[in-house]
């Protein structure tokens, strides 16, 4: 299948579908024509890079999983509970600091309204 049918059975653009051959993540077949074509493991390959990219991996960290990308063999891999891993760290790690920042804010919305209600 061409681009455009890929990218609408994926629910994302032919732009995106591009940059996923151009760093590296993906290589696609091409036509007689020169179009890019897509077949079922295409498909799963893109699935699986769009999937990480919603989780929050970079393009870089992704092409670090090669091989759980690919449909070769049939098992786990095991890199990628590594790589998941790590990621989930850095969100938990994120996340405390988003907490702490927003403990900060009302810590601070607290002082703003006790002195205006002082004024008052």
């Amino acid at each position: 299948m061409q681009i455009k049918e890929a990218a609408d059975r994926l629910g994302i653009t032919e732009r995106m579908l591009r940059h996923y051959e151009q760093s590296g993540l993906m290589e696609t077949g091409r036509a007689d024509n020169g179009y890019r074509s897509y077949d079922a493991a295409d498909l799963r390959r893109a699935t699986r890079i769009r999937d990480l990219i919603a989780t929050g991996f970079s393009t870089r960290e992704i092409r670090a999983m090669a091989a759980c990308l690919s449909d070769e063999g049939d098992g786990p891999c095991e890199g990628g509970v590594a790589q998941l891993l790590g990621k989930l760290e850095q969100i938990e790690r994120l996340r405390a600091d988003l907490d702490a920042k927003r403990d900060a804010v009302h810590a601070r919305l607290a002082t703003l309204r006790a002195a205006l209600s002082e004024d008052a």
